[in-house]
């Protein structure tokens, strides 16, 4: 089963610079966020402090799992990886904590920003992945295909 054309080298690069960027200004506006937050003198001001670290976390995670999808595409694409290689060890990771609205309410604009940004990049990764493995969202998995045409085979 060959690569869908729904992913080709050029949607891969240009995604891949994307979140280059943003894992930059990511790791940028999140340090200097922490600076300017200085030692927590009330309760407000420490909830505000876990609240950065907290989304700091989900969102660099979500980033750096763009990412690594993004470099077993490209090494795919150059030929260092096989197909199967890359649908085995090449999947996205799909239970991505989402950013929670109390913590986001705490951060700096342009960091809500950010993590907004960091959210609709993974949710296009995800759909390209969807389209890539020939998934349905919310349809049958592979073994429940399986067991449903086995079913169907032995009538039962």
């Amino acid at each position: 089963m060959a690569l869908m054309p729904s992913i080709n080298p050029r949607i891969v690069e240009a995604l891949y610079a994307e979140a280059l960027v943003l894992a930059d200004e990511v790791r940028h506006h999140f340090d200097q966020a922490r600076r300017h937050a200085g030692p927590a003198d009330t309760a407000d001001e420490d909830l505000a402090r876990v609240a950065l670290s907290c989304e700091a976390l989900r969102t660099t995670t979500r980033v750096m799992h763009c990412l690594a999808w993004l470099l077993n595409h490209r090494a795919y694409f150059s030929g260092q990886l096989t197909e199967l290689q890359l649908r085995r060890h090449g999947r996205l990771f799909t239970n991505m904590a989402e950013s929670e609205p109390g913590n986001m309410a705490m951060l700096p604009p342009e960091v809500r920003q950010l993590v907004s940004d960091s959210e609709r990049l993974y949710q296009r990764i995800q759909r390209l992945e969807t389209a890539w493995r020939g998934e349905t969202p919310g349809g049958a998995t592979a073994i429940e295909r399986l067991r449903q045409r086995l079913a169907a085979s032995v009538g039962g």
